[in-house]
């Protein structure tokens, strides 16, 4: 497998002259114009948000290797980045319309693209592969426009608190369910010196999933229409409870003293070294804590119902992720086409999806996969909590809904009132201005 160098929405982005001479360069290996390498084999390109898709995505490594493996006609060039360079490097192949083969996109950028025609419509291409009744009617939904399907899952973004139960143990806290309650442990466990949430902005000021579940539970799924067209502001008294007690959790010292200055993985690390009590995150950190010495204490908690929110509480965040989009101009190569059509085949057969669960991540599908309680313990408490008893989820997540800048202002919002950076009242206003200048 050969590897290549790999927010802002695409229609909307202004570069400086550097930035933009700097992008060509870049793009000449982001479009899919040959069909055929020196071997012959049939290229296609796959653009992700890692920098480092080994490293930081062997899910999605593991799959393409055995996909190449069952497919020895075809070669898959894997490139990417971060997040904020690989949307800004679409928006200007977008623009150009040199977009990769197959590329991870937000949803509000993929529905942009759509509606310019840029798309392949995956509608056909799913019927064609008997795939369609593989994923749930809601994941079908979240990536249509009328009859057209623009996007296909690409993980399941399952989030929640990781939670050390001894460290809770040994403090004589019971497992929390409420706000009250999370808000008197971090208190208790403050006055022991231990970070209750363990959270890094640095570097990853996307790492807010918990909170983005908390936006859920103060009725964000029915004000994110009104929000985008401006009949709802998002400086309204629901949401500024929600972020006053995101303070009241930073009085009482929930957060690591250096949030600041450390990263996710550094967060990642805090937890499994036995140093915090909970982590922000989701599945994805399932085989970090398995293999770490913590394992066998963890729980995963959807997270804090909230006496003063609004609408459902016992919800959990388990919701197809930003999803896997292709290039319309694919449809004019024919045997670019078949090898697109026989990556997909492959993505969401069984064989990939139990790929997917060996490497911590839930199935996209409807597949059962099987998963060993001893050697994944933390993997099943993760999906045992996504089908408790009555527990729901929303349809996507927050951030998901929203233009690039929108979602970077809910980040910077949250991050800015945990670092004490930001005012519960100035942290709306932040993500205000960011709506109101995404409908100008």
């Amino acid at each position: 497998m050969r590897r290549t160098a790999a927010r802002t929405p695409w229609g909307r982005i202004v570069l400086a002259a550097a930035a933009a001479s700097a992008s060509v360069l870049v793009l000449a290996g982001c479009g899919g114009s040959s069909d055929a390498g020196a071997d012959g084999k049939t290229e296609i390109t796959l653009s992700m948000q890692n920098p480092d898709v080994k490293t930081a995505d062997p899910a999605t490594w593991a799959i393409v290797e055995a996909f190449e493996k069952a497919n020895p006609d075809v070669t898959v060039n894997v490139s990417g980045e971060a997040v904020a360079e690989h949307l800004q490097k679409l928006s200007i192949a977008a623009q150009s319309d040199t977009l990769p083969d197959i590329f991870w996109v937000y949803k509000s950028n993929a529905e942009q693209m759509q509606e310019s025609g840029l798309l392949l419509n995956l509608a056909p291409v799913l019927d064609e592969l008997q795939l369609t009744d593989s994923f749930p009617e809601s994941t079908v939904k979240n990536f249509s426009a009328g009859d057209v399907i623009y996007g296909v899952p690409y993980q399941g973004l399952l989030t929640g608190l990781w939670v050390n139960k001894k460290i809770l143990a040994d403090n004589g806290i019971e497992m929390p369910k409420s706000y009250d309650d999370l808000l008197a442990a971090a208190k208790a466990l403050n006055e022991k010196g231990v970070t209750t949430i363990s959270n890094g902005a640095n570097q990853s000021s996307f790492s807010v999933w918990s909170f983005l579940t908390m936006l859920e539970r103060f009725g964000y799924g029915d004000k994110v229409d009104g929000l985008l067209d401006g009949s709802v502001a998002y400086t309204n008294d629901d949401f500024l409870r929600l972020y006053e007690h995101i303070d009241e959790l930073r009085k009482a010292g929930a957060f690591p003293s250096n949030v600041s200055t450390q990263t996710y993985q550094q967060a990642v690390d805090q937890f499994t070294s036995g140093k915090a009590a909970m982590l922000d995150a989701g599945v994805w950190a399932s085989n970090a804590i398995q293999q770490s010495d913590v394992a066998s204490n963890i729980a995963f908690w959807q997270g804090p119902r909230f006496s003063d929110g609004v609408g459902e509480q016992n919800i959990i965040m388990n919701v197809a992720s930003a999803p896997f989009a292709v290039d319309h101009k694919v449809a004019n190569d024919e045997k670019k086409l078949a090898a697109v059509k026989k990556f997909l085949a492959f993505y969401y057969s069984d064989e990939a999806q139990q790929i997917l669960v060996d490497n911590g991540q839930p199935p996209v599908t409807t597949f059962q996969a099987n998963v060993d309680a001893t050697t994944q313990s933390a993997l099943k408490a993760a999906l045992d909590a996504a089908t408790a008893d009555g527990v729901t989820s929303p349809q996507s997540q927050p951030d998901l809904l929203v233009p690039t800048p929108v979602a970077n202002a809910m980040y910077d919002s949250i991050y800015g009132v945990i670092q004490g950076q930001l005012t519960p009242k100035a942290a709306l206003e932040l993500v205000q201005k960011a709506f109101d200048s995404n409908r100008q």
